[in-house]
């Protein structure tokens, strides 16, 4: 009943709230990103992986410049990456790159905890998930979750998929709001969030 009805109806109710009183600090950041890098969209979509494994477009606001994905060092960005913008530092430091998800969680396409939903490509494609690795996928990715407060995104990936596969064993709302509250401690000091390289073993026996 939690995981499929009461999750999503706080996360429509909470998203709302949220847009609600932060729409000010979403225009600002907006403004921000225009003057000072003049021609680039504002918000960046990136196709990820989602609820049964569906593809959706995840917002941010733009931390780096335009097509730096498929440049330079790819997916893995650290602290001295030239692709990313002056504004875009402060916003990956704080999180609030991370902000326009929160119409990702008013469409339904995300909750607020959950597992981090993967690229469509990276670590892998969808249909190289094994059956149990794949399990990560039976709840709505989140804002933050269970990896996230344990290691982010230090974690090579098939512990960080282990991780989520436990996540999705033992929702609970005890367990989101445990979360939760970790969350602002990790966001606060800026723990864990940057790329120390590549996060892909490429074998593994973990899972």
């Amino acid at each position: 009943m939690y995981k499929k009805v009461v999750k999503r109806i706080l996360g429509l109710i909470l998203s709302l709230v949220l847009l609600f009183f932060l729409w000010w600090v979403l225009v600002l950041i907006a403004l921000a990103i225009k003057l000072t890098e003049p021609g680039n969209p504002v918000i960046f979509k990136q196709k990820r992986l989602g609820l049964n494994g569906t593809v959706y477009d995840m917002y941010k606001f733009r931390s780096m410049k335009v097509g730096a994905e498929h440049t330079g060092s790819g997916v893995y960005s650290d602290e001295h990456d030239d692709r990313v913008t002056k504004i875009g530092r402060f916003l990956r430091k704080t999180s609030l790159d991370e902000l326009p998800q929160l119409i990702n969680i008013l469409k339904g396409d995300m909750a607020f905890i959950g597992p981090r939903s993967p690229l469509t490509y990276h670590p892998w494609p969808y249909d190289q998930y094994t059956d149990e690795q794949k399990k990560m996928f039976n709840v709505r990715p989140g804002l933050t979750g269970w990896a996230q407060i344990h290691g982010r995104k230090t974690v090579e990936w098939h512990k960080r998929i282990e991780m989520n596969v436990w996540y999705t064993e033992h929702v609970s709302f005890l367990l989101d709001l445990k979360i939760f509250f970790m969350t602002f401690y990790v966001v606060l000091f800026g723990k864990d969030n940057l790329n120390v390289g590549a996060t892909v073993e490429k074998e593994s026996s973990s899972i």
